[in-house]
This record gives C-alpha cells, sequence and structure tokens, in this order.
C-alpha cells in the first residue's frame, strides 16, 4: 500500500520541521520538507499530498504578529491550493506556531480564509513557558484523536503567545459546535483555568481546537516532541499508554489518509 505523503511546511523561523517530520515518518507516512518559496514558485503543488503540516517556531521571527506574516503569504500566493486541498477532504495540522497560522488565515476554526475568529495572545503570565502539562482529549469528530476521547495526556508546551481567545460569541458557537478538542488539565485530570496548569490564561482552558469537518486541527502544545516513550522526562514512570499516547495523533492522521 502506498504511504501517504506528508508536506511539512517550512519558512524562515520554524524549528520543529524535523520533529514534525520524524513523528508522520514514523507513523508511516511519505514526508517531504517543503519551503513556501518552493510552492509560491510552482517548483512543489499542495496537491501532491495527503497531509499537510505547519510546524511550531517563530515564522518569520513572529514579527508584526505571531503566525501573520507565514498566515499572509499562504492566502496571499496560495489561497486556490489551500481551498483545493480542504475541498478534497485531506488533513491539515497547525502545531504551536502553525496553530497561531490556522487561526490567522482563518481556516480555523470555520474554514473561510481571510476571516480571523480565534487568535493566540501573549501568555497571561507575560513570559515564555516551557514544560510539561497535562491535557484532557474531549470527545470530538477530529480525525488525529479518534480513540483518544476521555484520557489526559502528558505533552510539552513551549511558547510566548498560546493565549486562546476570541469573543464571548465565537466562544460560545465554538463550544455548542463540538470543537475544542484538548484543554489544559490539572492533576486530577479536570480542565483547569488556574497557573501554572494552563500555562498562558487560555479561555475555557482550550490547548486546541478543529474546524467542523475534524480535518483541520490546530494546538498549542508539541505532540510530536513525545512520539517515543523515552522522550517523555518521567518515561520510567509513566504507563505506556500515557508515554505513547501522542504517537497516535500522528498515527490517527495517517491511517485516515491510506483510506483517502
Amino acid at each position: 500500500m502506498k504511504k501517504p505523503g506528508v508536506c511539512v511546511l517550512r519558512a524562515d523561523g520554524i524549528n520543529c520541521d524535523e520533529e514534525t517530520y520524524h513523528a508522520f515518518e514514523n507513523a508511516g507516512a511519505e514526508c517531504a520538507m517543503v519551503h513556501i518559496n518552493q510552492l509560491r514558485r510552482g517548483e512543489k503543488k499542495l496537491s501532491g499530498y495527503q497531509i499537510l503540516a505547519l510546524p511550531g517556531g517563530f515564522s518569520y521571527g513572529d514579527d508584526v504578529h505571531s503566525g501573520k506574516i507565514l498566515a499572509v503569504e499562504l492566502i496571499s500566493f496560495l489561497k486556490e491550493q489551500l481551498m483545493e486541498f480542504v475541498n478534497k477532504g485531506k488533513l491539515i495540522i497547525g502545531i504551536c506556531n502553525g496553530f497561531q497560522v490556522l487561526a490567522r488565515t482563518g481556516l480555523l476554526p470555520y474554514r473561510r480564509l481571510g476571516e480571523i475568529k480565534t487568535t493566540l495572545m501573549v501568555n497571561s503570565s507575560n513570559h515564555f513557558e516551557c514544560r510539561w502539562v497535562n491535557l484532557l482529549v474531549e470527545s470530538t469528530r477530529c480525525v488525529f484523536t479518534r480513540g483518544m476521547a476521555g484520557r489526559v495526556i502528558s505533552v510539552q508546551v513551549a511558547n510566548g503567545g498560546g493565549k486562546f481567545y476570541t469573543t464571548p460569541d465565537t466562544l460560545q458557537d465554538i463550544e455548542d459546535q463540538g470543537l475544542v478538542v484538548f484543554r489544559y488539565a490539572g492533576n486530577d485530570g479536570s480542565p483547569t483555568l488556574s497557573y501554572p496548569a494552563n500555562p498562558n490564561g487560555s479561555l475555557n482552558a482550550i490547548a486546541g481546537i478543529c474546524d467542523s469537518t475534524g480535518r483541520i486541527m490546530g494546538m498549542m502544545p508539541h505532540p510530536e516532541r513525545c512520539v517515543g516513550k523515552t522522550q517523555h522526562p518521567n518515561w520510567r514512570r509513566l504507563p505506556d499508554d500515557i508515554s505513547l499516547c501522542c504517537r497516535e495523533i500522528f498515527n490517527n492522521a495517517v491511517e485516515y489518509a491510506r483510506q483517502m
């Protein structure tokens, strides 16, 4: 069976591309590092892939606003390719800076390019947060978390601007549609607004969301940094279903893409 193709998007300042590549390769995908300029010049086409991955980092130094410049580039030069990719039912994942980009393009939460309804703001702590946090996996239609609902997983967060924020009306609509995929959780596994379990002050403890189809997902923590048991600092003490669950996010995506 042919391996699904993953486009790991690169741009100046992206620094989690190799980890993302490894995570999808480990899940059985055929990965390619693709620079945004290769897409702009037509050397590569999004149509050649089944999954688009926007890794973490600081695209273009996060000048102006986190993820904004890359988002503008995607909307301005690749709008038709992006919409064709989405309309064909293919998968998109944005991690950390990639989540910021998806929010800035309008692909999340409503798949309306150029319409920004949510944002990731500067952390309430006003400083960079880099540590392991607990995430509660919600029951949603999200392709990436199939079979994971109800679990509490341990994932590394590393951002200075990961506070999920939107208007009260949009927040309520996101909740009503069941688009919240991950919430920051305390030691008891319950969603929390309290620091430090909620590292950035996100509204409703939101750490990740998807669109209504479940095929586009963005999350602030970094699952690609823990797809092997020994990548977790407490791997000797954690059961396998906790320390390896991040791998399932990529396995689910690749398995879905195989059936396309």
